[in-house]
């Protein structure tokens, strides 16, 4: 194996071109196995092994410094940086996290997982670089479907009158997530079918020197083309046409399906048939084309993500011009989606929790201040054992606490559709409803709620001393604990269901100070200015006590889901034996 000679970088530059290619071979089998192994980005980085290894062999990092837009396509780069181990033996596919991290590696500068980033953050480095009188190369390598972003087309605007070296390759396979949406991409179209000689070209128009490679899988292509702007002294744009998923059939035909793929997804099937149960999604998706049937005005909205929400391609057309994806911008959507909804339009934006943190602004500006009635859909939203770079606990404070916004939390699916179905109908708020990540949860009795009354807290069982409020899907949780406060310290807890996140029950609190002595707040989310922070600052200038349940304000890594939720006192017996502490310290 060629892959034996190579260990860093500097193993690449005495390798023949056949060997490298032989050396792509091997990297795209380790990263196949592996990835259908644990799961993970597959297509995107089997379409750039050669563009990595080419990088590595022309540059001399680290001293030349190489930016990952979005580095969910770094897994070509952290086999050649040292970290192959963790591609060639199991007990070690998890040792090293699925995006760029300089704890692991000198070769990585940044730790980044959303998109849009890497020419900001390369231009950066080369301010810094001349600053310090450097004469390193910087490169920034993105991906087409990030050009969208509005960072992206920041960084470009002004790195096109940097006067100094600056290279940015551009790696285009006509993909983002899904299909890409926008103007750009007729121009990178045009590009790729003119072989980069169109009179119109989006990058020179900006000021960059311009060099097109067609065969952006093909080694010497990529070798001769970053030999030619190696050491330049201006601003130039490398412009790659690459094959995602290249070299695995199943990932370049579904190319969507393969961009992230789940554990064992290319073993083999029991061909029988697969029942699919019932759940937050699908029930999304139902209310959805319901609506859109009946009302021509209904719209969804979607930024580059439809699959985390279950909107396939067969759904997506389905609903026809009633359905837009702007592509990777949340904050246009954001604009977007809030202006159509204050002209008459029945707007719904659907987004993932770690997403919207792209778009406090738009939200605050655009829809909150001018009050639209958009309905926000925020998916995936609590603690979890993701990587650092895709938490959801943050949606809470950034929400919540915006003027005119109402965020609803369900904790079951009745509760879900009523929310839904007044949010999408009415006209005087923006509504953000917190779609529960736990499985489904269904009653089976209808909601009736009436949540044009704002704030208004329900409580499912009346009791006295304690009272819990499980915020949304940490409702079941608030069960448990009043369960286990009967049978640990015979208490018989109030259980209380919020359902607004963003406005307290001061009438329902103040009466809970008459015979309540503790109130426990639980909500799947970062503490620091959320829920029950609300709820301690109302209670502070009483004698009842409130103990805070959620995350710490942190950024955890790919901790399993147990672990935090010990060190966070989220289990039953831990909150019971909080309260006991309380209520009865002489026996503790």
């Amino acid at each position: 194996m060629i892959l034996n000679k190579v260990n860093y970088p500097n193993d690449l530059k005495g390798l023949s071109v056949e060997e490298l290619n032989n050396l792509a071979d091997e990297m795209r089998e380790l990263i196949i196995k592996k990835v259908n192994t644990t799961g993970g980005h597959m297509a995107p980085n089997l379409g750039i092994i050669e563009a990595v290894i080419a990088l590595h062999y022309v540059f001399n990092t680290p001293k030349d410094k190489i930016v990952f837009d979005v580095s969910h396509q770094c897994y070509p780069h952290k086999i050649l940086t040292g970290r192959k181990e963790g591609f060639i033996n199991p007990d070690k596919y998890l040792d090293f996290t699925g995006y760029t991290a300089p704890e692991e590696s000198e070769y990585d500068l940044f730790k980044v997982g959303h998109t849009s980033t890497s020419v900001s953050l390369a231009l950066g480095v080369a301010k810094a670089r001349d600053l310090a009188g450097g004469n390193e190369n910087v490169i920034a390598l993105i991906g087409d479907g990030s050009l969208s972003g509005g960072e992206a087309l920041e960084g470009l605007d002004n790195a096109a009158c940097f006067n100094s070296n600056f290279i940015i390759i551009v790696n285009d396979n006509d993909m983002s997530i899904a299909e890409n949406h926008g103007g750009l991409y007729d121009n990178l179209k045009l590009l790729r079918d003119t072989k980069g000689l169109a009179e119109c070209n989006f990058f020179k128009s900006l000021g960059f020197d311009y060099l097109y490679v067609d065969e952006g899988n093909n080694i010497q292509k990529l070798i001769e083309a970053f030999k030619t702007v190696r050491n330049v002294n201006h601003p130039v744009i490398v412009h790659i046409n690459t094959l995602k998923g290249h070299g695995l059939k199943i990932a370049e035909t579904n190319k969507e399906a393969f961009h992230w793929i789940l554990p064992g997804t290319l073993d083999e099937k029991d061909t029988q048939t697969v029942i699919v149960n019932e759940d937050y999604n699908s029930i999304t998706k139902d209310f959805i084309l319901k609506k859109a049937k009946e009302d021509k005005t209904f719209n969804v909205v979607t930024a580059a993500t439809p699959g985390v929400f279950g909107f396939t391609k067969d759904y997506r057309e389905k609903l026809g011009s009633q359905y837009t994806d702007v592509g990777i911008a949340e904050e246009h959507a954001i604009a977007f989606s809030a202006a159509s909804a204050k002209m008459g339009a029945k707007t719904v934006f659907a987004v993932m929790s770690s997403f919207i943190q792209r778009t406090y602004d738009q939200m605050s500006q655009d829809l909150c201040l001018n009050n639209s009635p958009l309905t926000m859909l925020v998916y995936w939203g609590g603690i979890s054992n993701a990587d650092a770079t895709h938490l959801c606990v943050f949606d809470i404070p950034v929400i919540s606490n915006i003027p005119n916004m109402v965020y609803l939390a369900p904790s079951c699916k009745e509760e879900y559709l009523a929310m839904l179905e007044w949010a999408v109908n009415q006209n005087e708020y923006p509504a953000a409803i917190r779609v529960p990540s736990c499985e489904l949860i269904s009653t089976g009795i209808e909601d009736k709620t009436d949540y044009s009354i704002l704030n208004k807290f329900k409580v499912e069982e009346e009791g006295s001393d304690v009272a819990i409020l499980g915020l949304g899907s940490f409702y079941p949780l608030a069960l448990d604990v009043k369960n286990e406060l009967k049978k640990q310290l015979n208490i018989n807890a109030t259980l209380i269901n919020p359902k607004f996140i963003t406005g307290l029950d001061t009438e329902l609190l103040e009466n809970l100070k008459q015979n309540h002595k503790v109130i426990i707040t639980l909500e799947d989310g970062v503490l620091d200015g959320g829920f029950g922070e609300k709820i301690s600052r109302f209670y502070s200038t009483s004698d009842v006590k409130v103990l805070n349940y959620g995350a710490l304000k942190e950024f955890t890594d790919r901790i399993p889901l147990d672990e935090l939720y010990k060190k966070y006192h989220l289990t039953k017996e831990l909150i019971t034996e909080d309260v006991s502490k309380i209520l009865c310290p002489a026996e503790v």
